[in-house]
Protein backbone atom coordinates (compact mmCIF):
# COMPACT_ATOMS: atom_id res chain seq x y z
CA UNK A 1 0.00 0.00 0.00
CA UNK A 2 1.26 3.21 -1.23
CA UNK A 3 -0.74 6.41 -0.20
CA UNK A 4 1.25 9.49 -1.30
CA UNK A 5 0.90 13.44 -0.11
CA UNK A 6 3.33 16.11 -1.03
CA UNK A 7 3.59 19.35 1.33
CA UNK A 8 1.42 21.84 1.88
CA UNK A 9 1.38 24.56 -1.19
CA UNK A 10 -1.29 25.15 -3.47
CA UNK A 11 -3.30 28.01 -1.50
CA UNK A 12 -7.38 28.33 -1.56
CA UNK A 13 -9.76 29.31 1.27
CA UNK A 14 -7.57 30.78 3.34
CA UNK A 15 -4.80 28.16 3.67
CA UNK A 16 -2.18 25.72 2.03
CA UNK A 17 -3.58 22.52 0.79
CA UNK A 18 -1.41 19.04 0.08
CA UNK A 19 -2.92 16.58 -2.39
CA UNK A 20 -3.26 12.68 -1.36
CA UNK A 21 -3.44 10.05 -3.92
CA UNK A 22 -2.08 6.72 -4.26
CA UNK A 23 0.08 5.27 -6.67
CA UNK A 24 -2.06 1.63 -6.82
CA UNK A 25 -5.86 2.07 -6.97
CA UNK A 26 -8.58 4.06 -6.18
CA UNK A 27 -10.16 2.27 -3.35
CA UNK A 28 -6.71 1.74 -1.51
CA UNK A 29 -6.86 6.25 -1.58
CA UNK A 30 -10.48 6.07 -0.67
CA UNK A 31 -10.26 3.28 2.36
CA UNK A 32 -7.05 5.23 3.34
CA UNK A 33 -8.91 8.61 3.49
CA UNK A 34 -12.09 6.98 4.92
CA UNK A 35 -9.66 5.50 7.89
CA UNK A 36 -8.39 8.97 8.39
CA UNK A 37 -11.79 11.05 8.19
CA UNK A 38 -10.53 12.54 5.19
CA UNK A 39 -14.50 13.63 3.69
CA UNK A 40 -15.20 11.95 0.59
CA UNK A 41 -16.42 15.64 -0.69
CA UNK A 42 -12.35 16.49 -0.56
CA UNK A 43 -11.75 13.60 -3.23
CA UNK A 44 -11.09 15.51 -7.29
CA UNK A 45 -11.09 12.66 -9.32
CA UNK A 46 -7.77 11.18 -9.05
CA UNK A 47 -6.83 12.73 -5.15
CA UNK A 48 -7.88 14.33 -2.55
CA UNK A 49 -7.16 18.07 -1.14
CA UNK A 50 -6.35 18.40 2.10
CA UNK A 51 -5.51 21.18 4.45
CA UNK A 52 -2.16 22.18 6.03
CA UNK A 53 -3.67 21.29 9.39
CA UNK A 54 -4.00 17.07 8.32
CA UNK A 55 -0.56 16.97 7.09
CA UNK A 56 1.23 16.09 9.86
CA UNK A 57 -1.24 13.38 11.07
CA UNK A 58 -1.68 12.01 7.67
CA UNK A 59 1.51 11.37 7.84
CA UNK A 60 2.15 9.82 10.82
CA UNK A 61 -0.83 7.58 9.89
CA UNK A 62 1.50 6.26 6.56
CA UNK A 63 1.19 8.78 4.32
CA UNK A 64 4.50 8.92 2.40
CA UNK A 65 5.62 12.48 1.41
CA UNK A 66 6.74 13.19 -1.51
CA UNK A 67 7.57 16.25 -3.50
CA UNK A 68 4.70 17.53 -5.95
CA UNK A 69 6.98 16.06 -9.07
CA UNK A 70 7.39 12.67 -7.25
CA UNK A 71 3.68 13.03 -6.83
CA UNK A 72 2.68 13.62 -10.44
CA UNK A 73 5.14 10.94 -11.65
CA UNK A 74 4.12 8.00 -9.80
CA UNK A 75 0.62 9.30 -10.35
CA UNK A 76 1.16 9.03 -13.63
CA UNK A 77 2.70 5.76 -14.21
CA UNK A 78 -0.05 3.69 -12.35
CA UNK A 79 -2.89 4.91 -14.93
CA UNK A 80 -5.05 6.68 -12.60
CA UNK A 81 -4.05 10.37 -13.30
CA UNK A 82 -7.10 12.31 -14.36
CA UNK A 83 -5.14 15.04 -17.42
CA UNK A 84 -6.61 18.37 -17.05
CA UNK A 85 -8.11 17.96 -20.74
CA UNK A 86 -10.38 15.14 -19.35
CA UNK A 87 -11.11 16.83 -16.23
CA UNK A 88 -14.07 19.10 -18.36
Amino acid sequence: MTVLIDRPAWPAHGTLWSHLVSDETLQELHAFAARAGVPRRAFDLDHYDVPAERYAELVSLGARPVSMRELVERLRASGLRVRAVDRR
